[in-house]
């Protein structure tokens, strides 16, 4: 079986599912080019706990956690199935890394699995397994969640962190006509030379060393995805690919990564 790279996707607003652009242009071309993988972990900005947590619903309901959107949005599912049996062996996996983890039976996919879903596998037929991420416990704390599972890659299992590149809602609706927030191009410019360098010090330490963090990230939760990923990686982070899909209203840059060497082959 081939090994699957690890993914780190922005999925942007709740409303990318009904308007795509150019991220869903971009999670389809990389679909076509991935082996079909035979199962799906996704690390979600949207699901947080106090420890780590594996979903174990056998078909997992869409959730629309999300308010004020047309209800064109609150229509759309994606009724993949889940995997009971793989979210006890990820379980059984983070407790030998030192990561006593809880499995979840009642967990559907919130919008931050959901959303780019429906463009990398639209016929939601490939079992997803959500996983929660700890923000309260750090960026290195989710590397090593993402670490552990860096095994299942061999095993047909694509291991995605879901969050967004930059995040700070508080510039909703201040630039318009094409403008930027002046700190989103600085910030994801560090974030692909770190990667390209492989310097996994500096990216768990982004608040103190990347310019703009706390305009980037007022909260860690949609960053520290990228950090699951990493781990996941393993050996992989050097080479890192960022596959640029545009900046959302100004301020959400869709930085997706992929993380298997290909960018150096």
């Amino acid at each position: 079986m081939s090994r699957l790279p690890s993914l780190y996707i922005s999925h942007g607003s709740p409303m990318t599912a009904l308007h795509p652009g150019l991220v869903g242009e971009r999670l389809a071309g990389l679909a076509a080019q991935l082996p079909r993988p035979r199962a799906i972990v996704m690390a979600s900005a949207h699901w947080l706990t106090h420890q780590p947590t594996v979903g174990a619903h056998a078909q997992p309901p869409t959730i629309h956690d999300f308010g004020g959107f047309p209800q064109a949005l609150f229509d759309l599912q994606y009724p993949a199935p889940g995997d009971p049996a793989l979210a006890g062996e990820i379980a059984a996996r983070l407790a030998a890394a030192g990561l006593p983890t809880a499995l979840d039976r009642n967990r559907g996919l919130d919008h931050g699995a959901w959303v780019p879903l429906r463009f990398l596998y639209p016929q939601a037929d490939i079992p997803v397994v959500p996983l929660a991420i700890q923000p309260l416990l750090g960026p290195a704390h989710q590397f090593a969640l993402g670490r552990a599972l860096a095994p299942l890659r061999e095993q047909g299992v694509l291991v995605i962190g879901s969050g967004s590149i930059t995040h700070n809602l508080h510039d909703w609706g201040h630039y318009q006509d094409g403008k930027e927030a002046p700190y989103v191009r600085p910030f994801i410019g560090w974030v692909e030379q770190r990667l390209q360098e492989d310097d996994t010090a500096a990216l768990l330490d982004y608040r103190a060393r990347a310019p703009h963090a706390a305009q980037a990230h007022p909260t860690d939760e949609h960053l520290q995805p990228l950090h699951v990923a990493m781990g996941a990686a393993g050996s992989d982070t050097l080479g890192a690919q960022r596959i640029d899909a545009g900046i959302d209203a100004g301020f959400l840059a869709m930085d997706i990564y992929r993380f298997d060497g290909h960018a150096t082959r």
